[in-house]
């Protein structure tokens, strides 16, 4: 077991990291404007509560020893404009159905977890971007600024915080009334079904799941069970996420628990690190290593152990089960070299973390005509290759990560549903990155569940835990 590496490290507050340098944040001219909105949102109600997220980071111990998966997924980004009671509800439908199907499927409880409720902010390759001759800052998400491209539009504005607090705010409500109020109840599964998949090839794989799940529910009521009564059955534990960026806006929702003393980010359960912000003297890795919210660190194909092992060191120096997830994003084709080494690392450390896939940010590509998308056959691939590389480097493979939606778009390439190229164009709606639509994601949970199926039984997996969250 490693030792406690705390001593390491100079005395944590919320406000240490304004003394490191900070990659990804934006510039503000108004600088007195950011103060006051910066002071207003310390005051404010925190969005999520520390026993909410105690409860998360239990779950992801139980996904660390192999006993439970890790669902996380959700919107590139998150939008003002879209922010509709449908356009919410139906990426949380889908997570359920992605849940279910993952589930029944492996006999394993499945974490949900959101990227909703505050994923405003992106990180962008340039500051700048320029078009027809003239350069202007970057898009960096509507909490920032906005998509038109105009010098108004393109200026960071602070106030957009609190419009992006409320917004997560309003969301959190109908996602909390959505997991607890009775829609995620399984005897409603028949009904997650979305409109336009009811004709749809994966529509009908999930009606045919669906029918087998009632069929066990009446076959319980019959035994003498009462589902009803099992709140397991009837609700769902469901939490948010987004990658920590805007850091001012962090420590603001930033509050110290009173009964531990723990020091815990209030704007979502779980936050993560991107792969452009993982500097280990940096901003970002300073401020995620005081907060007591289970973390994430993207790790993509540059990534080396020794400076993974340090990240560590600085993120999590106790080795706590269901405090960091690490979140692989290689490529379908660099994933087979990348990879390996960084869980061999981790292994012969022995680290408990979470091991997850996200498969989209190394697969995207630009076509011939312009559009930024992702081939759902090369998604796949990764994967399918994370799996494999767990299993013959005897790791656990904990869960996936992916960009996606309940709406009906056209930005990934391929899928049952066969997009091209030039049907991208047809619903193309994404601000920044493409995403699954829901027909592509159900599909790839199906995948999914076969693969983690031969995993756990050629494993030997222990499939009868509880991971303290047995609904699916």
């Amino acid at each position: 077991m490693p030792q406690p590496l705390s001593h390491l490290h100079p005395p944590w507050t919320p406000a240490s990291w304004r003394r490191r340098p900070a990659a990804q944040l934006p510039v503000y001219d108004d600088v007195p404007a950011l103060a006051e909105v910066e002071e207003r949102l310390s005051t404010s109600l925190p969005l999520v509560f520390a026993g909410e997220i105690r409860t998360l980071r239990q779950h992801l111990a139980e996904v660390a020893a192999g006993r439970a998966f890790l669902l996380q997924g959700g919107d590139c980004a998150e939008s003002f404009a879209d922010f509709t009671e449908r356009a919410i509800t139906d990426t949380f439908r889908v997570l359920l159905q992605m849940a279910v199907i993952l589930t029944f499927a492996a006999a394993c409880p499945v974490v949900k977890v959101g990227r909703m409720a505050g994923q405003f902010a992106k990180p962008r390759s340039s500051p700048t971007e320029t078009r027809d001759g003239a350069t202007l800052p970057s898009y960096r998400g509507d909490i920032v600024n906005d998509l038109d491209f105009s010098a108004e539009a393109r200026r960071a504005d602070p106030r957009r915080q609190l419009r992006a607090y409320s917004q997560s705010a309003a969301t959190l409500n109908l996602l909390r009334a959505l997991a607890q109020g009775g829609f995620a109840d399984l005897h409603r599964v028949q009904q997650w079904n979305l409109d336009f998949l009811r004709a749809s090839s994966q529509g009908a794989r999930y009606r045919d799941l669906a029918s087998r799940i009632s069929e066990t529910l009446g076959f319980m009521r019959a035994c003498g069970l009462d589902a009803m009564a099992d709140p397991q059955v009837r609700q769902v534990n469901f939490y948010t996420s987004h990658e920590a960026l805007l850091l001012g806006y962090e420590q603001a929702l930033t509050r110290r628990d009173p009964q531990t003393g723990d020091w815990y980010d209030g704007s979502a359960h779980f936050l993560w690190i991107g792969e452009r912000t993982r500097q280990l003297d940096g901003a970002h890795v300073e401020f995620m290593r005081g907060i007591a919210n289970p973390i994430g660190l993207k790790l993509g194909p540059t990534a080396d152990p020794d400076t993974l092992l340090r990240l560590l060191d600085a993120l999590n120096p106790d080795d706590q089960p269901g405090r960091l997830t690490l979140i692989s994003r290689m490529g379908a084709d660099k994933i087979a070299t990348a990879l390996p080494p960084l869980i061999r690392a981790v292994q012969r450390d022995g680290r408990r973390v979470v091991w997850s896939c996200d498969p989209m940010h190394g697969n995207t590509l630009e076509t011939r005509t312009g559009y930024k998308t992702r081939p759902f056959a090369r998604i796949l691939d990764e994967v399918r290759q994370f799996f494999a590389i767990h299993r013959a480097e005897g790791g656990i493979p904990g869960g996936v990560h992916f960009e996606l939606t309940g709406q009906d778009v056209t930005e990934c390439l391929g899928g049952a549903q066969a997009i091209t190229e030039q049907g991208l164009a047809d619903r193309y709606h994404t601000l920044c990155d493409p995403r699954l639509n829901a027909s592509q994601s159900l599909e790839l949970a199906f995948l999914i569940a076969e693969t983690l199926k031969d995993y756990r039984r050629a494993t030997g997996a222990n499939t009868d835990a509880d991971a303290g969250d047995g609904e699916p």
